[in-house]
């Protein structure tokens, strides 16, 4: 398996970095430098938390690639963060977010031509999806308005009530449309970061984002409500 030996702690110093090269471009608030600061403090010390439950010392190739990208979700919060008590260009914005969303068709890539792939390196991925997501719908509320949240929120609401219903926290097959619904409402959560499209176009762009999530959380919630057979039982019993 092939593996580089750059613990989450250095990732976490090269996004200060990032975000030092970032505020000589867009000056960051003092918010902004703290949310920034504090993601890329937790999420290093969730990562290498993850490494030392399963006995691991090294990143694989594939974990390299995703932690780059969490850099990137540490200064796009930043700058989000600081868009919400002064103005910041969208297109600064925009020019972060699409390395970090290109990156994400990358990982996979290299976890399958290395042989690094792993469930912490899936997690990893996941979990900074989600949050990119959620990122992006915060900004875009004063755009679209509130119910753009959704999109954001629906990874951590799914987790919630896994919290409450035993069965639904099973795990699930894969299917790669999940990627590509992702990687969809990146795109579209990007698009409408812009303000370039009119209205109600920006609107239309998010409820379709919205639309192709609730299909890809819905068919999950279905197959574990009635396809996977533990699922089932947890249901029906008394």
């Amino acid at each position: 398996m092939a593996t580089v030996q750059i613990r989450p702690w250095w990732w976490a110093a090269v996004g200060g970095i990032l975000l030092v090269l970032a505020a000589l471009v867009e000056p960051l608030s003092a918010a902004g430098w703290a949310a920034g600061l504090a993601y890329l403090v937790v999420s290093s010390a969730l990562v290498s938390r993850g490494l030392a439950r399963r006995g691991a010392q090294r990143f694989g190739a594939a974990n390299a690639v995703t932690a780059t990208r969490s850099t990137l979700i540490g200064v796009v919060m930043a700058v989000v963060v600081t868009s919400f008590s002064q103005p910041i260009a969208p297109l600064f914005l925009v020019g972060l977010v699409i390395p970090t969303l290109a990156l994400d068709a990358v990982d996979g890539w290299v976890a399958r031509r290395t042989g690094s792939a792993s469930p912490l390196g899936a997690r990893f991925d996941m979990e900074a999806d989600a949050f990119l997501l959620l990122v992006l719908c915060a900004y875009d509320v004063r755009i679209v308005g509130g119910w753009i949240l959704a999109i954001g929120l629906m990874r951590y609401a799914y987790v919630a009530v896994g919290w409450l219903v035993p069965w639904m926290r099973a795990p699930v097959p894969f299917r790669y449309w999940r990627k590509v619904v992702t990687a969809v409402c990146g795109i579209a959560l990007t698009l409408v970061a812009t303000g370039l499209l009119p209205s109600p176009l920006d609107v239309l762009v998010g409820v379709a984002a919205l639309g192709l999530l609730i299909e890809s959380f819905g068919r999950d919630i279905v197959w574990l409500a009635l396809v996977n057979p533990r699922a089932r039982s947890l249901v029906t019993s008394p």
